[in-house]
Formats: structure tokens, C-alpha cells, sequence
């Protein structure tokens, strides 16, 4: 590596600063912490973008990708490293490659494939994991996966994430060090889920385009594809659902339904603002920085602040602040999470508010209690056999106080609540 390019970076690591650790060594022990740094992105999109090319232009010479997506017209306007000729093609490979082409040195390594397609043993390999993802589940996962590689035997199975998120003009970055500070599932209740549409409206008289997709994959998915997993990254199930949905909005004469529409309501995609995921970006890549070279304090130092939120609605603001930790978390905590619930709804009632509460946000919950099992979504012999107690209240399945162990589909782990009924 040509060092003249780089001579911002020895100014950084050549010297110490007012904020660096007075046990810190400047000089060549950082420098070669940055070039054997083996950095994985989650997201080439457009946060994506930014992160590849900050940490390819900030020293770090070994990277990975993954993202199963393909590039789409609509992706051009702010994910800056695609170009026309490349709408079809993978968005890690061209990224990948484009980033490769204009920094001399760096090696990108993509993955077109989900992130749920690897295993730990692949996890394992790199120092750190930085999330430009645009989906809360997908960030759960990731989430759960690294808090169950720790090892308290082995310091290596420690793998920072680096997570950020953009929603139009606000955005976040975070540091979640695996079983010591808060990770993301303790953080779940800030991200609160999207106001749920009465199906009522969704079966009878939709007003909106949004009320036609919702329909598509809420009601006519059940209908006539129920034995199918949804999968929000499947082209040809979101082709399948813009299809349903223009057909439910020309009966209805509601103009406006698009394939990029229906991928942004079934994927609950918020539009991205360019400017937003560059800062978001730039404060992602400085964290990844900071904890690779020990050059300064980063975000989620234990007993230090952990969380960075932005606002550009209204001038510019940013805030600093440590997310605490949570006994009840069912990812890195130990205890069952208190949930207050009407003894006099039925099962049925609180399986669908599991989709609404910010402290859970399940989609297709599969619950057991202590003494049996409550509700099984499959196989269709269980679904089938455990579909009565659906009717039924829950006062007459469950005692007040009762562990509920919950689990979903979409996630690796088992969720315990504790059912409190309301006096």
C-alpha cells in the first residue's frame, strides 16, 4: 500500500490525541490491527454503499458482503456505486467490484445469498460485523447469532456489531458488544412496528394502494398459498403479490400499485434519504475504525454510551446515550419478560397482538406453555390438532404468572413471557 495516500490515517495512528487511552501505543501496532482486520457488511443498499467505500478509503484492506438482492431502477438515485448497464445484476458482486476498482489494495470478497445461509462457523472468521440493513428481522438474527457464538472460554467468539438504520431523515448507529452491553433485542421497543390497517378495511372496501397489498399478503397469501412460507425476499413471491394486489386494486378503481410499492409495504421499507445514509454510514465506519485501532473511545465501551441517534427534520441533531442492558431480554438476558394481558381475550387475540407489541413484533408465533402446548402454525397435523384452543380464553389455558415459552420462524431463539393478568 502506498503509504502518501494514506498519510491522514498515520496523522491518527502515528500520535496520540486529547481522548486516547493513555496505555495506547501509537505507530505501527494499530496500523497492522487495520490491515489484518477481516470486516464483514451485511447490506450493500444504500447504506451499504457508504459503509464499502468509507471502510475501503479508512485503511481496511479485507472485506466481505452479503446481500441477496439485485440492482433496480429505483435503487440508482442514492445507491451511488450502481449504474444502469447494472439493473438485474447482484448488488453485492457490483458493489464489490466497483469499490475494488477505484481504491488499489482492498479486496472484496461478495456473498449473494442470505445471511441466514451461513453458518457460525463462517461468523467466526471476522473481527466484526457492520449492518446496513433495512429490515428489523433481519438484524434480529444476525443479533441472536453472534450473543450465541460467545464463548466466555474463548475471547475471539466476541464479535462487535456495528448496526445503523435510516428512516427518511432520522437515522441511528449503535455498538452491541455480544453478552456485555445491550443488543439489539433489548432495543427492540424503539422500533415500533407499523400501525397495523383493521381487516376489516383489508377485506371489504380498501381505500389505499398500501390496503391492496396488505390484503395481498395478509389475506389472499393464506387463501391460496397457506402451505408456502412467505419470503419478503423472494422475487417471485413479491411478483406474486404485486399481481394480487393490482387485481384487488383495478376492481376497486385505486390507482397507484407498483411492484417497488409492494416491495416497500410487504418489507415495511422506509424511503431512504441519501444524505442521511452517508452520516448514518460515516458514524458506522468511524466506530468500526475506532474499536479496530483502539485509537479512541467508541460506542459501546461498557458502562459507556452505546446508542447515536440523528435528526435532520428540523436543522441537525444528534444525541448520545447508553441503552441499558435488560434481565428479560430473551436474547442476551436470563429471566422471562413481564407481559400484562387480558385473562378474557382469546388465544387467538393474543397471537395477533404479538405482531403489534414494539417488545415482541412476532409474525407467526408458535406458543407453549408450562403444562402444554397452546398453538403450533405447523406442521398441519399440529396446526390442525392445537386450532381449538384458539377460541378459547386464555385464563382457561394459562395460570396468572405463567412462563410462555414463544417462538417464531423468522428467528433462532426461543422467546420466554411471563403472562401477568390484568386486575
Amino acid at each position: 500500500m502506498a503509504r502518501a495516500r494514506w498519510a491522514y490515517l498515520d496523522r491518527v495512528l502515528n500520535r496520540t490525541g486529547p481522548f486516547t487511552d493513555p496505555d495506547w501505543v501509537p505507530g505501527e501496532a494499530p496500523l497492522e490491527s487495520l490491515l489484518r482486520a477481516k470486516i464483514l457488511v451485511i447490506g450493500a443498499g444504500g447504506l451499504g454503499c457508504e459503509i464499502l467505500k468509507n471502510l475501503a478509503l479508512s485503511g481496511f484492506t479485507d472485506i466481505h458482503v452479503i446481500d441477496m438482492d439485485t440492482i433496480d431502477v429505483s435503487n440508482l438515485n442514492r445507491q451511488f456505486l450502481f449504474r444502469q448497464a447494472d439493473v438485474g445484476k447482484p448488488k453485492a458482486e457490483v458493489a464489490a467490484r466497483f469499490v475494488e476498482k477505484r481504491v488499489r489494495g482492498v479486496r472484496i470478497t461478495p456473498h449473494c445469498c442470505k445471511i441466514q445461509d451461513m453458518d457460525e462457523d463462517y461468523y467466526m472468521k471476522f473481527s466484526m460485523v457492520i449492518c446496513g440493513l433495512d429490515s428489523i428481522e433481519a438484524r434480529r438474527w444476525i443479533n441472536a447469532t453472534l450473543v450465541g457464538m460467545v464463548d466466555a472460554d474463548d475471547p475471539d467468539s466476541l464479535k462487535p456489531l456495528v448496526d445503523g438504520g435510516t428512516e427518511g431523515f432520522k437515522g441511528q448507529a449503535r455498538v452491541v458488544l455480544p453478552t456485555m452491553t445491550s443488543c439489539i433485542e433489548c432495543q427492540l421497543d424503539m422500533h415500533a412496528p407499523r400501525a397495523a390497517v383493521p381487516l376489516c378495511t383489508l377485506a371489504t372496501i380498501p381505500r389505499q394502494p398500501q390496503h391492496c397489498i396488505e390484503w395481498a399478503q395478509i389475506i389472499a397469501w393464506e387463501e391460496e398459498r397457506k402451505d408456502d412460507v412467505l419470503d419478503t425476499d423472494d422475487p417471485e413471491h413479491v411478483s406474486w403479490l404485486y399481481s394480487k394486489a393490482l387485481e384487488r386494486a383495478n376492481e376497486f378503481n385505486i390507482p397507484g400499485v407498483t411492484y417497488s410499492m409492494t416491495q416497500g409495504v410487504v418489507k415495511n421499507i422506509i424511503p431512504a434519504i441519501a444524505s442521511t445514509n452517508a452520516i448514518i454510514a460515516a458514524s458506522c465506519c468511524n466506530e468500526a475504525f475506532k474499536i479496530c485501532t483502539s485509537s479512541n473511545p467508541f460506542l459501546g465501551t461498557p458502562e459507556s454510551t452505546n446508542y447515536m441517534m440523528f435528526s435532520g427534520d428540523d436543522s441537525i441533531y444528534t444525541y448520545t446515550f447508553e441503552h441499558l442492558k435488560k434481565d428479560d431480554c430473551p436474547v442476551c438476558g436470563n429471566l422471562a419478560r413481564p407481559l400484562e394481558v387480558n385473562p378474557e381475550i382469546t388465544l387467538r387475540e393474543f397471537i395477533e397482538s404479538l405482531a403489534e407489541r414494539p417488545e415482541a413484533q412476532l409474525k407467526k408465533p408458535t406458543l407453549r406453555s408450562e403444562a402444554k402446548s397452546l398453538y403450533y402454525q405447523s406442521p398441519p397435523q399440529l396446526e390442525e390438532q392445537t386450532r381449538p384452543n384458539l377460541d378459547k380464553k386464555l385464563s382457561e389455558l394459562v395460570s396468572n404468572g405463567e412462563e410462555v415459552a414463544v417462538s417464531d420462524p423468522a428467528f433462532q431463539i426461543d422467546f420466554k413471557f411471563k403472562l401477568v393478568f390484568k386486575s
